[in-house]
């Protein structure tokens, strides 16, 4: 399964790519997995969509060029946007003193392929969505963020072992759940 429908190619850097077409290719090829990772920051798919673009366009016009990971640097770029937004929020609703709604936006996070059975899909979206979130946040790090436990402790401000201890709980649910869903499906 490929995330929003589109194939990706590990590790490429920006410099690998030309000048004029660096950023262009490079968040076509990243943009979707970031925005999986911005999707747990936010509450809706519209503001991961802009927690992305914010984040994105910081990072290229100031950090592009500074040594390290890439992708790293770029989830904690999206985190802290998604943050900055979250309290802007906070605040705006404060001062508007108005319920803010459960934040429960179900949108996707898998583009459907051609082919690909729509149910089983439904399915892992249903189980990542009831992963608590500590190990949705980690399982999305790790897989679509590929990051390593030790920057995803970093990111999450955890000991690397935490880290790796929720990935593994959340495959363990996860495989708990798909199994059951196979077995009565």
């Amino acid at each position: 399964m490929t995330l929003f429908g589109q194939k990706t190619t590990k590790n490429l850097r920006m410099e690998d790519v030309p000048e004029n077409d660096a950023w262009k290719s490079w968040f076509q090829l990243y943009g979707p997995k970031l925005l999986l990772c911005a999707r747990q920051w936010t509450r809706s798919a519209a503001d991961a969509e802009d927690v992305l673009q914010e984040a994105f366009v910081r990072y290229w016009k100031h950090q592009r060029h500074l040594p390290g990971d890439p992708m790293a640097l770029l989830v904690t770029s999206v985190r802290r946007a998604a943050f900055d937004l979250g309290r802007r929020e906070g605040r705006r609703s404060a001062r508007e003193a108005r319920t803010v709604d459960d934040g429960g936006d179900h949108s996707p996070f898998f583009a459907p392929l051609p082919g690909e059975e729509d149910e089983r899909r439904a399915a892992l979206e249903g189980a990542l969505r009831r992963l608590p979130a500590e190990q949705r946040e980690v399982m999305v790090l790790k897989i679509w963020g590929e990051l390593t436990f030790e920057q995803i402790a970093t990111e999450l401000e955890i000991p690397a072992n935490t880290a790796a201890s929720r990935y593994r709980y959340a495959l363990i649910a996860l495989r708990r759940e798909l199994t059951a869903a196979d077995c009565h499906g």
